[in-house]
């Protein structure tokens, strides 16, 4: 499939949240907060959703951007009209459009936008990750002292489990790796893995849009992606690691220490 319209529908979507990003205040409350995500949401995939339906009718369409796990066999598109739609509202800048076509689990073309830079991510499977049509690559690093490292939560109401596992994994990378950096959303520093501008991704979780656009980016350009036990990673694995490959197995064995 040609990658050009799924791009042109990330870059019209974001034209709506740049307009709302620059107009918006910072609402005080919760219900001020969730009727601005929604808000959001409604703006972009009014521009999203018919351009991708048109360019890949055959496709279904994951209706919930929060959902977790493995999906019906087929082709889907995994999308989230504003990934990182809580910075947008509070008026920081790490948010993004995205779009990704799965095929029977796997990611095989996606498309990330960031309009606040006008930068945009792309992959296809087998044929390479860019940024703005220019080939990315995973960095060379071989040691996790030298390493910057991240992770981050999922959702709001993630499994305390799972909250706790992110705990004791921060600190545990906070001992081993050179920087550790805590954000939200997956997506953002995904990218940067993929670019070679940091070095790992780790997080517990099964949220499927925040991962799939990112797993397929940083596979295109190097990188490693696997579960926590170092199986290929699905939307079903419990856990999700993406590295450049020299710091791959340090990051496994670190994480392995924290269950």
């Amino acid at each position: 499939m040609d990658l050009n319209p799924v791009i042109a529908a990330v870059q019209a979507a974001g034209k709506p949240l740049l307009d709302r990003f620059r107009a918006a205040a910072v609402p005080d409350t919760l219900a001020g907060i969730v009727a601005a995500i929604d808000a959001n949401d409604a703006a972009s995939l009014a521009m999203l959703r018919p351009a991708l339906e048109q360019a890949r009718p055959q496709a279904r369409w994951a209706e919930d951007e929060l959902a977790a796990g493995a999906l019906p066999a087929g082709e889907w598109w995994v999308t989230d009209p504003v990934e990182g739609n809580i910075n947008h509202v509070h008026g920081t800048t790490e948010w993004a459009v995205t779009a990704t076509l799965v095929r029977d689990n796997q990611p095989v073309l996606t498309a990330v936008h960031l309009p606040l830079t006008g930068q945009t991510y792309a992959a296809t499977a087998g044929g390479g990750a860019t940024l703005d049509g220019v080939p990315l690559r995973v960095s060379d690093k071989t040691s996790l002292d030298a390493a910057l490292v991240g992770t981050g939560q999922a959702r709001p109401g993630e499994d305390p489990e799972a909250l706790r596992r992110m705990g004791r994994s921060v600190a545990a990378m906070l001992e081993s790796a050179l920087v550790t950096r805590v954000s939200v959303p997956a997506t953002l520093p995904l990218l940067q893995v993929a670019a070679g501008r940091m070095d790992v991704f780790w997080q517990h979780s099964r949220v499927r849009s925040g991962l799939m656009a990112g797993a397929l980016l940083v596979a295109e350009a190097g990188g490693t992606v696997t579960g926590g036990d170092g199986e290929p990673w699905g939307p079903a694995s419990a856990d999700f690691v993406a590295a450049a490959p020299g710091v791959h197995a340090a990051t496994l064995a670190v994480l392995a220490g924290t269950r």
